[in-house]
């Protein structure tokens, strides 16, 4: 049975993300304020973006920048980040967003596998982007301020150059490069076209209308799909204000929705919970805020429902993941009050979805719980240079989540279990093969297995089972991880055992070990 949603076609402008995002209207002469940080100390108006932008676009082409192309950028939220993805889309070129807090290792990995020809960097991530940099052969180097080894991307802003004139195909240039573990294994580049990235901003402006004079706050990251769509680009499409926070404090954030008077609110669980929880809460005026979506990972309902009391304004939850630029199903703004809590809405317009039974590859009964199959205009063409993962995940043209999922007899679905090994670590995704293959590396390790277990603040977090070669401590394995990779990735917990239970292909049964 297939599940539509309303309407169930829509019409997806034939324009690249920059163009849709800053060029439906003009932004000559607009000095309303397009971004701020939440300290004001650097503000950006429409005028001043759209001009920025060309000029970017412009210096990036006279580097050599061109379409097909592909540039990192390495970041934290700051005003001026919408500058440098719109100039490295506006080139032509596709834009890889990497997590600020990566090691030089990881990041390395990524400026490999994605093939960029240009980074760009905040100053703090700078010295580990300059040694990543090294190891994966990228010479040009920019950063947002003032860092030795790297131009000062002020040049680019700059520059004076026009943006050049492009011709692209949006239904099959790349815009975008995120990397995401899918619902299995090792990162690996999600290709998101311009259509794909329009066509969701299209989708959900259907249920979310954003108006021109509403504040939108940043603090989820925008180097994460639900930042860089939902929060961001949603945005700017809109002409409202972004206020950027850099790194998340609660008192921070909730300093920002009052001095800023935020009108919504955007979420990811562990948030939500120190809403519900913290006293801190009760020391600000939240008021101007309408609503407020959470998304990144599940939420629990009586956490949602201690929240809602708190502040004073409803939450809802939506749903998606990277490969669908990120969202499939939202709750609208207009149904918060009748849409059950728990749930993450209707399938959003021009959305397809069946629930499949995993065992069988047939439909599921009408009724019972299934495997999530989407298809849409949003829904990426494939992985970058990976077809065997490709071909595993799209399937006759349905994108298969790894989420169990039910729905009932008016359309609304509740996300109700898994299939994917991911581990979500207040929503960032930790994927299980990753830590395993850096614990095969350990020379005290014979073997090793990784699965989430309930963390309270996180909501889930890594928890190893390691079999031993000899004697080794379980704090002093998980400091060697720690070294290794991002913070949200660490090793929270360690088990020794006899034997990782394994199915005779090899493949680790995760679930006798939670």
């Amino acid at each position: 049975m297939i599940h539509r949603g309303r309407p169930a076609t829509i019409d997806v402008p034939d324009l690249t993300l920059t163009e849709y995002v800053l060029g439906r209207e003009p932004t000559d002469g607009d000095d309303r304020v397009a971004l701020v940080d939440a300290d004001r100390t650097e503000r950006i108006t429409y005028a001043e973006l759209g001009a920025d932008v060309a000029a970017v676009a412009g210096g990036l082409a006279a580097l050599g920048v061109r379409p097909g192309d592909v540039v990192a950028l390495i970041s934290h939220n700051q005003p001026v980040y919408a500058v440098a993805v719109h100039g490295i889309v506006a080139a032509g070129a596709a834009v890889t967003p990497i997590n600020p807090a990566f090691t030089a290792a990881e990041i390395a990995k990524v400026l490999r596998a994605s093939g960029a020809s240009v980074v760009i960097a905040a100053v703090p991530a700078a010295a580990a982007v300059a040694e990543a940099a090294d190891a994966a052969g990228v010479a040009h180097r920019f950063a947002l301020g003032e860092h030795p080894g790297f131009r000062p991307f002020a040049e680019l802003r700059g520059c004076g150059l026009a943006a050049p004139r492009i011709e692209v195909d949006p239904a099959t240039a790349v815009a975008a490069l995120p990397f995401s573990s899918g619902t299995t294994g090792l990162p690996k580049g999600v290709r998101l076209t311009h259509r794909n990235l329009v066509a969701n901003l299209e989708q959900n402006r259907v249920g979310w209308p954003v108006g021109a004079d509403e504040v939108l706050p940043a603090s989820l990251p925008f180097f994460h799909i639900y930042g860089f769509t939902i929060i961001l680009n949603t945005g700017l499409a809109a002409r409202a204000t972004v206020v950027t926070l850099a790194r998340f404090a609660l008192d921070d954030y909730l300093r920002m929705l009052q001095e800023h008077r935020a009108t919504r609110a955007f979420l990811a669980p562990p948030v939500v919970l120190q809403l519900a929880t913290a006293p801190a809460v009760d020391d600000y005026d939240l008021s101007s805020v309408r609503l407020a979506v959470c998304g990144a990972a599940p939420l629990d309902v009586a956490v949602a429902e201690r929240a809602e009391q708190r502040v004073g304004w409803p939450i809802r939850q939506g749903y998606g993941m990277t490969e669908a630029s990120p969202g499939t199903h939202q709750v609208a703004e207009d149904e918060f009050a009748t849409t059950p809590a728990g749930s993450v809405g209707r399938l959003l317009a021009g959305t397809d979805g069946r629930l499949v039974d995993p065992a069988t590859g047939e439909d599921a009964a009408p009724g019972e719980p299934g495997e999530l199959w989407v298809r849409g205009p949003q829904v990426m063409p494939g992985y970058l240079d990976d077809p065997g993962a490709t071909a595993a995940t799209l399937v006759d043209g349905w994108l298969r989540t790894g989420d169990i999922a039910r729905v009932d007899d008016d359309g609304v679905f509740w996300i109700v279990d898994r299939l994917k090994e991911l581990i979500k670590y207040k929503g960032y995704q930790v994927p299980p093969a990753e830590l395993e293959a850096l614990l095969l590396t350990h020379p005290d390790v014979l073997d090793a297995a990784v699965v989430g277990v309930p963390h309270a603040e996180g909501g889930e977090a890594p928890k190893a089972f390691v079999v031993a070669a000899r004697p080794v401590g379980a704090e002093a394995l998980m400091d060697w991880v720690a070294e290794r990779v991002a913070p949200y990735k660490k090793v929270r917990a360690v088990e020794f055992v006899e034997r990782i239970p394994k199915s005779p292909t090899g493949k680790i049964l995760r679930r006798e070990l939670r």
